[in-house]
Formats: structure tokens, sequence, C-alpha cells
């Protein structure tokens, strides 16, 4: 049904209602995970470098937005479980290059698994019409978040 001119939502109004959305929808998909003794800050991490391919430890602090000394211990606790390695910098010996292991990998796969399959429930207790209304909403999102 089309609402009023008077009824329709101001752009700061859906501004703050699908923030408010995302970032609830976001920490919900987060918790969604199988059980394991990774912390989010260690999965942060792992996933920045999944998603990257590789960083040098001070891109990674950037991207997660952390002290290079917190990185530190973030990057050490994943490479005492094999999930991170270390190469040389190819330019530059005094820097090095982390990226997410085989192993790595496969915890971020299972992780990403976790998530998507508990989407995936709650999607499918909706009808039709709303899942088609989230997927031109997702459409939307992707533009707005390419702009």
């Amino acid at each position: 049904m089309e609402r009023s001119v008077a009824e329709r939502v101001s752009a700061e109004q859906l501004a703050i209602t699908l923030r408010e959305a995302i970032t609830r929808l976001g920490r919900r998909v987060r918790q969604a995970r199988p059980i394991g003794d990774l912390t989010f800050s260690q999965l942060s991490a792992l996933t920045s470098l999944q998603l990257a391919g590789a960083l040098t430890p001070r891109e990674l602090a950037d991207v997660e937005r952390v002290q290079p000394p917190t990185m530190t211990k973030i990057v050490g606790k994943l490479e005492e479980r094999g999930l991170v390695a270390r190469t040389p910098h190819p330019t530059d010996r005094r820097q090095v290059i982390l990226a997410a292991t085989e192993e790595g990998r496969a915890v971020y796969a299972q992780f990403e698994k976790a998530r998507n399959e508990w989407l995936a429930r709650q999607l499918a207790e909706l009808t039709q019409e709303e899942r088609d209304t989230l997927e031109r909403a997702a459409a939307i999102l992707h533009q707005v978040a390419r702009a």
C-alpha cells in the first residue's frame, strides 16, 4: 500500500532505522558461529586477511581499527593456532606480510557457513513477498555502499 506524502519517512528517519536494523542484524549474524575458542577480535582479523589476501601487521591494525600492539597479540594467538603465517615482505626486509593459512581459510569458511545457515533459517521463516522485498533492498544497499 502506497504511503501518503504526510506518512512518508524522511531520509534522516530512514537512515536511523536502517542503521539500527543493520547493526543489530550484523551483531546477530556474528553471534551465529560454531562453538570455538576464537575471540571476536581474532575472527575479525582472520576475516580481514581472508578478504584482503595478505596485509602487513600495520595495515591489518588499521583495517581492524586497533593499535599495533593489540594487533600483535591477536596475530600471535592466530599464529599459535596455525591460522595465520608470516612471510618476508617482497620489497622491505623490515616488514612481514600476514596471510591466512590453509587451516585459517578452512576455519573462516566454517564460520561463514554457520553464519549463512543461521541467516538462511531466519529468511526461510519469511513469506516469499518479504524475501522478494529483502532481495530488492539488498541490491539497493549494495548501491548505497558503493556510493
